[in-house]
């Protein structure tokens, strides 16, 4: 047994945080774990934080990377930094080669996974396996009405006074996101609203808001590229924020590609079941032939 394994026992699995370069920016990355190498993206909320015990459980075989994307958790928030979908998976292409990356399992998880699908989509050659959890898509209407609200005067000068919201209404609002809200974790409230209280993430999430159509029509015209990419799609039966008949859909576009439907869980699967998130995504990946692809050739290691 490798000495992860041991660690992931006991209970010690060491994480480390790492600031990378990306576009003359500041990107933290949390890096944990040993063997081949996997990105997990988090939702347009969400932090690297976020995915809480599923890392540790992940990094039991895997050598896991994940980053805060620009704008949001503990990297630079960068003034007009181009958020749409290209542009941001492209800035992952610059982390996996500032860190030697070669190829990686992707991890997405909603906005995320919409992200993941359009790296795979411009750079197959980069992405081992796709593991895409509720991602948006263009085929979920479930989220237009709360997109367009924010997009209205009253919607954002409401989104401006977000991180200053009574906690029992933002304690609501996040349960919602739950299959069942008895089950937030301890500090996961905070955690969100300590990352929308630094000055510019408001303004970063309103600007994907802004230009949600484009990146979905984007998307849309993208999926083609995937196809081939061997892929886990995963969905809680009780996801209020993007709809199970779409993963339906989507699923149509890949030719080596299955659903997977976890009874009882919302759209955080990775704080709210945390053992069967990690369980069936660790099973998907050893049905796979998986090597470590790192050359520090590649880029640069910071």
């Amino acid at each position: 047994m490798s000495l992860a394994h041991w660690m992931t026992a006991l209970g010690e699995l060491l994480e480390s945080e790492e600031f990378v370069r990306v576009q003359g920016a500041r990107m933290r990355c949390l890096v944990t774990g040993e063997g081949p190498c996997m990105l997990l993206l988090h939702g347009l909320l969400g932090t690297a934080d976020a995915w809480g015990p599923a890392t540790q459980r992940l990094a039991a075989s895997s050598t896991v990377y994940a980053p805060d994307a620009l704008g949001i958790g503990g990297s630079d928030r960068v003034p007009n930094l181009d958020v749409s979908l290209t542009a941001t998976a492209e800035r992952l292409i610059e982390l996996m080669d500032s860190k030697g990356i070669v190829q990686a399992d992707i991890v997405g998880t909603s906005h995320g996974g919409s992200v993941a699908l359009m790296l795979a989509s411009l750079h197959p050659e980069r992405v081992r396996s796709l593991v895409l959890h509720a991602p948006a898509n263009p085929f979920s209407d479930v989220a237009d009405p709360l997109i367009r609200f924010y997009r209205t005067a009253l919607g954002r000068w409401f989104a401006g006074r977000l991180p200053t919201v009574p906690a029992s209404v933002q304690s609501l609002a996040l349960g919602r996101m739950y299959g069942d809200a008895s089950r937030i974790r301890s500090g996961s409230l905070e955690r969100y609203i300590a990352s929308l209280r630094i000055p510019g993430t408001v303004s970063y999430l309103l600007r994907i808001l802004d230009r949600w159509e484009m990146d979905m029509a984007a998307l849309q015209a993208a999926l083609p590229g995937v196809r081939r990419v061997p892929t886990l799609l995963l969905w809680g039966d009780r996801d209020r924020a993007v709809s199970l008949r779409s993963g339906e859909r989507l699923l149509e576009y890949f030719d080596r590609a299955s659903l997977l439907v976890i009874p009882g869980a919302g759209h955080l699967p990775h704080e709210e079941v945390p053992v069967a998130f990690a369980g069936a995504i660790s099973s998907f990946l050893g049905g796979l032939k998986r090597e470590s692809h790192i050359s520090q050739s590649i880029g640069r290691a910071s």
